[in-house]
Order: structure tokens, then C-alpha cells, then sequence
């Protein structure tokens, strides 16, 4: 290449730049949502990290070249906004299967959502700006990482929480590679949407002193992290699983007139086993009560009579589905269990729901039960329903009677099945918030129904279960309903998986445990440390260089 031509490459590309950087001074919110939108690209099922990346190193430059508080906040709300909707744009395809609203609801519910979500972004943007927007481009980055740890922690407990998606999904690998999120077990998932933030702020420092050779071993640095597999052997306990996914789809889950069907395909995939073996079935597959002492018009709705007595009996139910199961079994399976309140008269008072697993051994008797603490929302309850039930909206889940949570993580003892973590649905994506750290369990077991998450929520959720499986050294199970079920070792890795649409099942071993990690003994402090970390670093490295500079 000549130098004429080196030269005119360089005015262009410094002629592009005066030019997006004039767009971007003059249309700020624009730029952020462009910007947030190509960076919710990098989440599964697109996985284009090599795109969002980049966004993610412009958008902090964006934030730093804001000229007051006001439009620092500005932009990082309008990131956030933009972001955050698209990346859940599933939960508006759940609006196509329910009846009570139009479906157009559903695409105003997402950024409604988001209007309240996009918060979070705005004030990480709105603290780097206020206490580092003087210092250079990677203590700036330092304290904007920071921050984002913080408020993305802060979103997934405030008003009963709502993380996903977490910032740090979109640098993990492939089914058979971690990425950065094989750094977990020492940061968290919180401290991981951090390090991406740190990364844009070296990508765009770099490319701002124009260091061209030590950007572009920084970019071959993130390629071979996620591009590399990391799968390796997996050692597998003792304890042997049939796991079911029966493809029910969310058109037939709630109609009565194929119920039993459904049963009858459950059973077939079950099929039988002469070996002790862990069944697991996902949630939504059981439209029957199988607990005992409800008035008897509940058990009348049931599709399973006792032919003895003409009646639906939760007793028949339960010995049926040990009769599938088999004598050398035990399952573990979704249903949905009420609490019946009574009155000092005797007449029945309040009835709620809990969204439960529960134990069923081969004779038929409940042996086990876990109550859904993290319900949904707009599924399982719907957000600030003064507002937006006065707009149309209500909850997408069958039924009038309202869900309640329950107490939080349990671990329950399987005997000779080991100890089952149990994470309904999307509860598996609150980091820190998924095992009993007093009762470590030695699997997690996460049935779900994923048939209304569109095609954007299930490969994200699987990749959250992934991401647990790594920070907390456990596997997961996934049993679901229309896929993607899967079985993931604790490093993270799919060992097995049934993809979306099909019936299927899956016979193995379950993978081992790993030793606690560093996150596991101490949850969601860890994270916080590092963000306490790297605010001292953004805010205290440029005063000692600077005090440095003036002694000498």
C-alpha cells in the first residue's frame, strides 16, 4: 500500500468518525438506542459478541462525552431501553396464547417494562459520569464497570427482581465453551457484566491513543476465549435420570380434551427401567391436584377418575403415575398445589396457588415438595397492577386464583438419588439466589415451561442455567416442555440436550458436583467486592499518578 493511499484511508476513516461523532452530539438518545439495540444482539440466540462488543465500546464513549448529568442519565436510559426490549421480546409472543387480551398488549408490555428497567442503566451511567468523567479512559471504565455491577445487582432483587438478561450472557461460549464466563466461580454474574464493561472501556481506550498492534492482540485475546471449546471428560455420580420432554405446546397445555393424551405421552417417553433411576418430568405437564384435603369439587375438575367411584380421586392419580414410573424409580415433576384457608365458622376463606415440584415414589405417595419463590411477571402476577390493570392488562397464567411465592431455595434429600436443588422456570436465573448454601445440594434441577418464551427465551434461558452451573460448580438438569431441555455439567458444558419441537427423552448419569466454588461460599458479596474493587482503582489510580507526577 502506498502512502497515498495510507493516507487517504486515514482522512476517510477520521472524516467517518467527525461525522458519527457530529450524529451523536446532536441526536444523544438516538445514538444510545441504536447502540443498545446492536448490543442486545451478543445474547443467544444471535450470539453476535463480536458485534455487541463493539456497540458496548462505543456506548462508553458515548456516556463519557455526555456534557452534563442530565445527559449522561439520558443515555444510559435510552441504551437500557432499547436493550432491554429487545432482548425480551419474548415475553410478548406470550400474549398470542392467552384470550383475555389482544395480543397487540403484548408489544406495549415489553417496553413498558423496560421504561422501569432502563433505570438501571441510567444511573451506572449517571455514577460513572459524576464521579469519573475527568479521569482517563480506563479509570472512567474502571468506575463505570463498577457502578454497572451495583445497579444490575440492585435489578435483580428491587421490586421482587428482574435480572435477565445480565449484561455478562453475552460473552459465554458455545454449548461446548464457558468464554469469559469461565472467570464466574470468582466473580459472579453481576462482577462478569462488569468485566464487559471494562473490556469495551480497553477496546475504545486502545482505539482512541490509536495503538493499533496492542488492539488488535486484544481482539484476538476475546476471539480465542470464545471461540475455543472447553469441553472436557465429565465424571458422572451413581445416580441414574430419564428426563422428559413430552412437547406440549402452550396451543394444547391448558385444554382439557387432551389431557389425557398428554399423560399417555409423558408415560411413553418415561418407558420403564429395571435400574434405580431419577424420572423428571417439567412444569405444566400435570393438570391435576395430587394433594390431599381440598374441598371435593377441586378434585372433581380432575381428568383422572377412580373407576370404583366415578370421582376424581388425587390418591388414584398419584398410584397411576407411580405404576409409569416403575418400581425402581422416583420422579421429580411439576404441578400446581393450593392453599385453602378456612374460616373461625368453617366456611372456606382464600384460596392461592403455589407453582410447586413435588417427589412422587413408586406406590404413588407424595415424598417430597418445593414451592416456586420468584414468580414470573406478567405470567404468574402482573407489575404495578394498579396501573396496568387499569390499561387491559392481566396475568398470562390460566385461572383467576392468585400465585403465591414461596420461601426460596431448598435442597431436598432423594436418598439414594443425592440432593436435588430444585429452580422452577425462570427462578434458575437469579444468581446467588439458587441453593441452600446450609444444605449444598449436589445437582439443581430446573423444570420449566418454555413454550410461550417466543425464539428468543429459550436459548437464553439455557444459557442462564449454564451460567449458574458454572458460578455455583453444580450441574442442572432442564426438563421442559417444548425444549430446549438439556443436561449441563458443572462446568457449564451441554452434555445432553433435546432440541425445541421435538418429543423426547434422555437417559444418563448425572455429572458430578465440583467443591464449592469462591462464589458459592460467598454469593452475591463477591461481586460487590469487586465493584468496590474497581471504584478504588477508577477513583484512586489517576490521584496517585497525578501526585506522583507533581513530586517528581
Amino acid at each position: 500500500m502506498t502512502e497515498d493511499m495510507l493516507d487517504s484511508k486515514q482522512h476517510w476513516f477520521a472524516k467517518s468518525a467527525n461525522q458519527a461523532a457530529a450524529f451523536a452530539g446532536k441526536w444523544p438518545g438516538l445514538t444510545s438506542a441504536f447502540l443498545g439495540l446492536v448490543a442486545a444482539c451478543g445474547y443467544p440466540p444471535l450470539h453476535g459478541w463480536w458485534i455487541a462488543l463493539p456497540a458496548l465500546a462505543l456506548f462508553v464513549a458515548h456516556i463519557r462525552s455526555a456534557s452534563s448529568v442530565r445527559g449522561a442519565f439520558w443515555r444510559g436510559w435510552m441504551f437500557g431501553l432499547a436493550h432491554l426490549t429487545l432482548a425480551n421480546n419474548w415475553i410478548a409472543t406470550a400474549f398470542t396464547y392467552q384470550a383475555d387480551m389482544p395480543e397487540l398488549l403484548g408489544w406495549a408490555a415489553v417496553p413498558l417494562l423496560c421504561l422501569y428497567l432502563a433505570v438501571y442503566p441510567g444511573l451506572a451511567a449517571l455514577a460513572a459520569y459524576l464521579l469519573a468523567r475527568r479521569a482517563g479512559g480506563m479509570a472512567f471504565g474502571a468506575v463505570f464497570a463498577a457502578a454497572w455491577i451495583v445497579t444490575e445487582w440492585i435489578r435483580s432483587w428491587a421490586f421482587t427482581g428482574y435480572p435477565w438478561p445480565p449484561l455478562g450472557l453475552m460473552v459465554l461460549g458455545g454449548w461446548d465453551a464457558q468464554g469469559f464466563a469461565a472467570f464466574l466461580p470468582i466473580l459472579g454474574t453481576y462482577a462478569l457484566s462488569g468485566l464487559v464493561i471494562l473490556l469495551a472501556s480497553v477496546a475504545v481506550t486502545l482505539v482512541a491513543e490509536r495503538r493499533a498492534m496492542l488492539g488488535a492482540g486484544f481482539a484476538a485475546v476475546i476471539a480465542a476465549f470464545m471461540l475455543i471449546p472447553t469441553a472436557k471428560e465429565s465424571q458422572t455420580s451413581g445416580v441414574r435420570y430419564t428426563l422428559v420432554q413430552p412437547l406440549i405446546t402452550q396451543d394444547e397445555i391448558n385444554d382439557g380434551s387432551k389431557f389425557e393424551e398428554q399423560f399417555q405421552r409423558l408415560s411413553s417417553l418415561t418407558g420403564s427401567s429395571e435400574e434405580s433411576r431419577l424420572v423428571l418430568w417439567p412444569e405444566g405437564t400435570i393438570p391435576d391436584y395430587l394433594e390431599e384435603g381440598y374441598p371435593q369439587r377441586y378434585y372433581d375438575r380432575m381428568t383422572v377418575r377412580n373407576p370404583a367411584t366415578g370421582l376424581g380421586d388425587p390418591q388414584f392419580a398419584r398410584e397411576r403415575i407411580g405404576r409409569v414410573i416403575g418400581d425402581q424409580s422416583a420422579l421429580l415433576t411439576g404441578v400446581v398445589n393450593l392453599d385453602i384457608g378456612m374460616r373461625e365458622n368453617g366456611v372456606l376463606g382464600a384460596v392461592t396457588a403455589r407453582n410447586s415440584v413435588i417427589g412422587i415414589n413408586p406406590v404413588g405417595e407424595l415424598t417430597h415438595h418445593y414451592a416456586k419463590a420468584h414468580l414470573v411477571p406478567y405470567g404468574e402476577y402482573l407489575p404495578a397492577e394498579w396501573a396496568l390493570g387499569y390499561l387491559g392488562l392481566s396475568r398470562l397464567s390460566a385461572g383467576s386464583i392468585p400465585y403465591d411465592p414461596g420461601p426460596g431455595p431448598q435442597t431436598l434429600d432423594m436418598a439414594e438419588y443425592g440432593k436435588a436443588g430444585v429452580q422452577i422456570c425462570y427462578e434458575i436465573v437469579f444468581s446467588g439466589q439458587v441453593v441452600d448454601q446450609s444444605n449444598r445440594p449436589d445437582y439443581l434441577f430446573n423444570p420449566s415451561n418454555d413454550g410461550w418464551f417466543g425464539t428468543w427465551g429459550p436459548p437464553q434461558h439455557l444459557a442462564q442455567a449454564r451460567m449458574r452451573a458454572i458460578e455455583e460448580g453444580l450441574p442442572v438438569l432442564r426438563s421442559t416442555t417444548t425444549g430446549i431441555s438439556a443436561v449441563i455439567d458443572a462446568n457449564g458444558i451441554v452434555r445432553e440436550h433435546i432440541p425445541t419441537g421435538v418429543a423426547e427423552s434422555r437417559e444418563g448419569l448425572i455429572p458430578v458436583a465440583k467443591p464449592p466454588t469462591l462464589f458459592a461460599r460467598l454469593g452475591n458479596i463477591l461481586p460487590l467486592a469487586w465493584a468496590a474493587l474497581l471504584a478504588l482503582l477508577g477513583l484512586g489510580l489517576p490521584r496517585l499518578l497525578a501526585l506522583r507526577a507533581s513530586r517528581s
